[in-house]
């Protein structure tokens, strides 16, 4: 699993949507061969489009690809496509073939995955991103990569295709808890985005003046400061980097999690509040920073929705 282009693995991506969508274009721009699947047909026609290899189901990709990278929203879909990948004869499927499973969903289900796929031989790494598809041109996601050392080194090639922020953390699990831990604290600075955003124009401020002087601040400033409170300012929230019904699926899983060891979370609680108003609102399939229209029909500026 060299980088030279003579021995770069074939990579398998399954769940083309924004951030599988995302990895298979970069990849497919590095110079890797890329094939996919995805059970929403526009996906794979993105696939195509980008000079990737569409195929019909995850178990053909299973049977291609050396290195599999897999992106799913749910844990439904977690376990059929560790079924699906666990079917293929090892006679059938690349030697020494990883998985990397970049979801973010409980860590029972990853754990359910990881030992149905080494019963057949596949080594499997646990390794969430924390980043947004649209940041991948900067190069700024941060890979949270766990499992076996051995693994991580073999795949580390091809994930610094898209950041050279990968760091091994742990034991298998170690990649979700830190994901995790992120996502708690990007839930929180968002809602108080929304807040800082709603008060700014009740003050009567300048939008475009609030993010220049926020974003560039060497002690507020932040790159998700600046993707959201631009959207917030300029209320425009599609297309979504991350869909409030995807993070809301987020904000519960972490829930379970702090709950299971006992911490509480009085101020993601509150953040929580405010995406579930969102979905009740209608805006499912908004950006997050659409928490702002939830922040400002609160304090009387009528919604765009």
């Amino acid at each position: 699993m060299a980088t030279s282009s003579a021995t770069r693995p074939i990579v398998g991506v399954i769940g083309l949507g924004i951030m599988g969508g995302t990895m298979a274009e970069e990849l497919l721009k590095a110079g890797y061969t890329v094939c996919g699947f995805d059970v929403d047909a526009k996906a794979q026609k993105r696939l195509k489009k980008a000079g990737g290899q569409p195929l019909a189901n995850a178990a053909e990709v299973a049977a291609q690809a050396q290195v599999l990278i897999v992106s799913l929203s749910t844990s439904k879909a977690l376990s059929l496509v560790t079924e699906a990948i666990a079917s293929v004869p090892k006679a059938a499927r690349p030697t020494q073939q990883i998985v990397i499973e970049t979801s973010t969903l409980p860590m029972a289900d990853k754990d359910a995955c990881a030992l149905q796929l080494r019963k057949v031989g596949v080594s499997t790494l646990d390794a969430p991103i924390s980043g947004t598809a649209v940041r991948i041109k900067e190069r700024a996601w941060t890979v949270f990569v766990s499992g076996t050392q051995a693994a991580y080194k073999k795949v580390r090639p091809v994930l610094q295709v898209f950041t050279d922020n990968v760091p091994y953390v742990g034991p298998y699990g170690s990649g979700t808890k830190m994901k995790f831990a992120a996502n708690h604290l990007v839930a929180i600075y968002n809602v108080a985005y929304a807040e800082s955003v709603t008060l700014a124009r009740k003050m009567g401020l300048d939008p475009r003046e609030v993010l220049k002087l926020f974003g560039n601040s060497p002690v507020i400033g932040t790159g998700v400061m600046r993707l959201r409170m631009a959207m917030m300012l300029e209320r425009q929230y599609t297309p979504p980097t991350m869909k409030v019904e995807v993070w809301q699926k987020d904000m519960e899983v972490i829930g379970e999690m702090a709950k299971s060891v006992d911490c509480p979370t009085p101020l993601f609680s509150a953040a929580a509040s405010v995406y579930t108003a969102a979905m009740a609102q209608g805006l499912s399939q908004q950006d997050t920073a659409s928490t702002a229209e939830v922040m400002g029909a609160m304090a009387g500026i009528p919604s765009i929705f």
